[in-house]
This record gives structure tokens, C-alpha cells and sequence, in this order.
């Protein structure tokens, strides 16, 4: 690729949108799935009602329900996709701050409802911010490098809940932590009100039924039902091992002995400079090679990432393990991630963007939600080397999917269209 268009592709407005989409994105997922946990351990909750903690993601796994709504009405106020995106992080906002107020030991159901909300609020910003992102992508090597800066920037997000908030919350009341946290949310209303309303086409004016029917046959029409049931089949699959062997990471860090100031500062930061590379590296992989072949190569690492944590759960809290571990797996899923939402960017029409792109990654979600939900109980069944050799397993059924919906034969950068 010459070295202007290489230019072109990392030095422009769109990528660094794409850092503050990624922001917002990832911070109110990583409040309830390591902040949150830690506050229920330490009010006395138990590992196995932590666990169950992980049904309150469906609102992640439903969201492609109310996807077509945001796709064809448009607020009165920023436009389609920055009205909703506003209106998602104020609400995360309020309810992350409200979160904190309540007492785990005593408010445990009232709690699990408002972080439902919570990830309902998260699930309809996914919504906008990914048919945002992919309307103002134009083609597949932008797709892949701009995906890949979300990502990174995704990950990097959870060093608020994940390293500030936990060293915050040794010196400080747990209510101040979470309207601490909270306040980062003011990244994505910035975001919100200072960019520009992408131009895209609205979807023919129709009733309800029409406006969630249609964006399903339009990628029928386009790609027709064998590969829409492996596309689905793969969505679901690629990344459920992985999703399972991070679920509990907090209680694991916890239990093999290290404190919570250790856990936000070699931890968390081991993981920040692997998770900016493994972000930025695999866009940049994702441009020469592809989007299929890179979906190979950064599949194994993911596999070989979920091995670092048995081989830490069988070594016991050494500090420079856990650190290598924790950067290992954020570059390693870091890269997978990139190439997987730009497959799912990919397999997305323009005009229905937003639902398509919600029903792909609500997919992908079904195992962070559902699987993640036993993960409690398997762990205190069969110990934790043993889930995470389980979780290794787990991976390979997405691998095997590769061969029909990503062959390595046809590298997957190809011209983008709008359909």
C-alpha cells in the first residue's frame, strides 16, 4: 500500500473519533464487569451470586430489539445518531453514580436492577456509536483500522473502573468511587456534542412492523440464509472462551492473594501499553493482510492468551506473572477484537446500519451474558486451572467456523459499498 494512503488511513479526523467512541464505549461495560464485582465481594456477596451478576448483560444480548427504532426515528435534537448517543450517556451517567449509593449487603436485587439499567443505557450508546462509526468509515481498510483504534481505546477505557476506581476505593467511600467514575462518562457527551451528523440514507418511511422486519431481509436478500446462520454460528463462538476466562478476572486477582491498590496499579497497567498495541497493530495487520486472515492469526493468540491465566492460577500471586499475563492477553485479544468488529462492520449495510451492526455484536454478546453466568458455579466445581484449560476448548468450535466465513484463501479487503 502506498505510503500517502497509509498516511491517509492514520493521520485523519475519523481515526481520532474512533478513540473517543472506543472511550465511551468501554467504560460502563467495565464498571459491571470489574468494578462492580469487586464492590459485591468486598459487601459480602458470594462468588457464585457475583457470577449470576453476569445476567444483567442481556440487555447487550437484546439490544438489535430496539436497534430499528434508533435506526429510523431520529430525536429532536443532534440528529439520528448523535441524539441517541447523548441521551445514552447522560442516562450511564446518573445510574453509574446511583449504583454506589446502594449497600451490597442489604439492596442486592435493588442493585442488580440498576446495574441492569445500566447496561441497558450502555447496550442502546453501542447501538449509535457503532452506526456512527460504521457511516463514517468508507471502506474495508479503514474499517479495519479504525476498528482497531476503538478497540484499543475500548480497552483502555477500563483503567477507570478497573485501576483508578479500585485505588480510589482503599481511601475513599464507595459512593464517592462511582460518581467518580461516573464523571468519565463526560467523554462521550463531549464526543457528542462537538462532532459532525454523518450523511447517510434514512430507511423509506414504514410502520413498525416494516421498520423492524426490513433491515433483517435486506441482509437476507443480500446474502441469503446459509451464510446468515454461519455468520450468526461464528459470531457466537470466536470469542466465548475468551469472554468466559475474563468474567471472574477480578475475583481470580482477588482470591489468589493480591490487594486491590496491586490489582488497579500492575494489573491494569501491564495491560495499557499491549492494549494501545494490540489495538493499532492489529488494524495495521488488518490493512496488509485482511480482514479473514487476520481473523485466523489473532484467534490463536486468544487461545494461547487464555493459557497465561492457567498457568498463573497454578504459579499463585507473583507479581511480575500477573502483569506478563494481563499484557499478553489484552494484545492478543486486543488484535482478535479489532478483526472481529471489522467483520461485523463488514457484513453491515449503510442504511441499516445501526441494526445490523446491533443484532451481530448482540450475538457475540450471548456468552459474555449467559455462559459467563455459570462460570461461578464451574469454578467452584472444578477449580480454576481447570476452567481455564476448559475455556482453551471452548475457543476452538469459532476457529473451525473460519473455514466457511473467513477462508484464509480470500484475504477479505476488498471494496466497500453501501448496498
Amino acid at each position: 500500500m502506498a505510503d500517502g494512503n497509509w498516511k491517509e488511513q492514520l493521520l485523519n479526523r475519523r481515526m481520532l473519533i474512533c478513540v473517543f467512541t472506543g472511550l465511551a464505549s468501554g467504560m460502563p461495560l467495565y464498571v459491571l464487569y470489574q468494578l462492580v464485582p469487586v464492590w459485591l465481594r468486598e459487601g459480602g456477596v458470594s462468588l457464585s451470586e457475583i457470577g449470576l451478576f453476569s445476567l444483567i448483560g442481556i440487555p447487550y444480548t437484546w439490544k438489535f430489539m430496539w436497534a430499528p427504532l434508533m435506526d429510523r426515528w431520529v430525536p429532536p435534537f443532534l440528529g439520528r445518531r448523535r441524539g441517541w448517543m447523548l441521551v445514552a450517556q447522560v442516562a450511564l451517567l446518573l445510574s453509574i453514580g446511583v449504583l454506589g449509593m446502594l449497600d451490597p449487603s442489604r439492596s442486592t436485587w435493588v442493585i442488580a436492577a440498576v446495574a441492569a439499567a445500566v447496561a441497558f443505557f450502555s447496550a442502546t450508546q453501542d447501538v449509535a456509536l457503532d452506526g456512527y462509526r460504521r457511516e463514517i468509515l468508507p471502506n474495508d481498510a479503514e474499517l479495519g483500522m479504525g476498528n482497531g483504534i476503538h478497540v484499543s481505546a475500548y480497552r483502555i477505557s477500563s483503567l477507570v473502573p478497573g485501576s483508578l476506581s479500585l485505588i480510589l476505593a482503599d481511601s475513599l467511600p464507595w459512593s464517592s468511587v462511582f460518581w467518580i467514575t461516573a464523571a468519565f462518562m463526560s467523554v462521550g457527551i463531549v464526543l457528542s456534542l462537538v462532532v459532525s451528523e454523518p450523511k447517510s440514507e434514512l430507511p423509506p418511511a414504514a410502520g413498525l412492523r416494516e421498520a423492524i422486519v426490513e433491515p433483517f431481509a435486506e441482509y437476507l436478500s443480500r446474502r441469503g440464509w446459509s451464510s446468515l446462520i454461519l455468520v450468526l454460528c461464528f459470531l457466537f463462538l470466536y470469542k466465548v472462551g475468551d469472554n468466559m476466562a475474563t468474567a471472574l478476572s477480578m475475583p481470580f486477582y482477588l482470591e489468589l492473594g493480591f490487594t486491590k491498590t496491586q490489582i488497579g496499579l500492575v494489573a491494569k497497567h501491564a495491560a495499557l501499553w499491549p492494549a494501545i498495541v494490540g489495538g493499532v497493530l492489529g488494524g495495521l495487520i488488518i490493512v496488509r493482510v485482511g480482514i479473514n486472515r487476520a481473523l485466523w492469526l489473532f484467534g490463536v493468540l486468544q487461545m494461547v492468551s487464555i493459557l497465561g491465566f492457567a498457568l498463573l492460577a497454578s504459579s499463585g500471586a507473583l507479581l511480575w506473572l500477573l502483569a506478563a499475563v494481563i499484557s499478553f492477553e489484552y494484545l492478543g485479544v486486543g488484535m482478535g477484537t479489532a478483526a472481529f468488529t471489522a467483520f461485523i462492520a463488514r457484513e453491515t449495510s449503510m442504511t441499516f446500519a445501526a441494526t445490523q451492526f446491533a443484532l451481530f455484536t448482540a450475538l457475540a454478546a450471548v456468552p459474555r451474558t449467559l455462559a459467563n453466568a455459570s462460570t461461578g458455579f464451574i469454578v467452584e466445581q472444578i477449580g480454576w486451572v481447570d476452567f481455564f484449560l476448559l475455556c482453551t476448548l471452548m475457543a476452538v468450535p469459532g476457529m473451525l467456523l473460519l473455514i466457511w466465513v473467513a477462508p484464509w484463501s480470500h484475504s477479505g479487503l476488498r471494496p466497500s459499498s453501501t448496498h
